[in-house]
C-alpha cells in the first residue's frame, strides 16, 4: 500500500524578481513499511521536498496523497491537524524542550492531540523503552548525551504512531558511537513496518535505506534500491 505518492510536483520560490524553481515535475511514491533515503548536493530540492512531504509547505503545483489524503489541497488548519497526527519529524537539533524531562518531551505531542494522561503516560513509557531510555525518564535533556536527546526525539516523534517519519540528518550532531546506535533504533522502526524517510549526504547511512532516490536540480536523477 502506498502511504506517499507525489504528482507533478513542482516548487517556485520568488526571490525578488527572480523565479527560482527548487522542485520541477517530481512523481514519487512511498509504500508502507518503506525505509527511503533521500540524497543530493546542496541546492538539489532536499530541504524542499522535505517542507512538503511534512505539510511545512505546499507545492506550487502538483499532487500530494498521504496516507490517501490529497493534502495538496488543504488549508493550513487542516494542514496542522496532519502534522500533529499523522507526521512524526527527527530533526538534527533534536528541539527538545529544556525544563521538561524525558517523559514530558515524549508526551508532549500526545497533550497537543487531546490524549489523556494517564494514556500518554503509559505510552511514552512504553517509547522510552523503545529506544533504550526508560530508566532515564526523569532526566531533563541538559543531563542527556547528544544520543540520548536524539533517542528522545525519535520517541516524541513516535508518539502520536504517525504514518510517516521524517528524519533530517539524524546523525549530523552526533559522534560516530552515537550516531551508529540512533541508526540501529531507526532500523529497527522500519522493522516495525514503520515508513521511514531520511535526508542525509551519507552513503554510509543511505546504504541501510531499502531504496534511495538522488535529486539534482530539483529532479529525480537517480532512484535505486538498495
Amino acid at each position: 500500500m502506498e502511504v506517499v505518492k507525489i504528482e507533478k510536483m513542482c516548487k517556485t520560490y520568488l526571490m525578488g524578481k527572480t523565479h527560482l524553481q527548487a522542485l520541477r515535475d517530481v512523481d514519487l511514491a512511498v509504500g508502507q513499511g518503506q525505509y527511503l533515503a533521500i540524497m543530493g548536493p546542496s541546492g538539489s530540492g532536499k530541504s524542499t521536498l522535505l517542507n512538503l512531504l511534512g505539510c511545512l509547505d505546499r507545492p506550487s503545483s502538483g499532487r500530494y496523497f498521504l496516507g490517501g489524503s490529497d493534502v495538496s489541497r488543504m488549508n493550513d488548519t487542516e494542514l496542522s491537524q496532519i502534522r500533529g497526527k499523522r507526521i512524526g519529524f527527527i530533526f538534527q537539533s533534536y528541539n527538545l524542550i529544556a525544563q521538561l524531562n524525558v517523559l514530558e518531551n515524549i508526551e508532549l505531542p500526545m497533550f497537543y492531540q487531546g490524549v489523556s494522561a494517564a494514556d500518554s503516560n503509559r505510552r511514552a513509557c512504553e517509547l522510552a523503552d523503545i529506544v533504550g531510555l526508560g530508566d532515564r525518564i526523569k532526566h531533563r535533556p541538559a543531563e542527556l548525551s547528544g544520543g540520548q536527546q536524539q533517542r528522545v526525539a525519535i520517541a516524541r516523534a513516535l508518539a502520536n504512531d504517525p504514518v510517516i517519519l521524517l528524519a533530517d540528518e539524524p546523525t549530523g550532531n552526533l559522534d560516530s558511537a552515537s550516531g551508529a546506535e540512533i541508526l540501529t533504533i531507526l532500523d529497527g522502526l522500519q522493522a516495525r513496518n514503520k515508513t521511514l524517510i531520511v535526508v542525509t549526504h551519507d552513503e554510509g547511512i543511505a546504504s541501510r535505506a531499502q531504496r534511495t532516490i538522488h535529486l539534482l536540480d530539483g529532479r529525480i536523477d537517480r532512484d535505486c534500491l538498495n
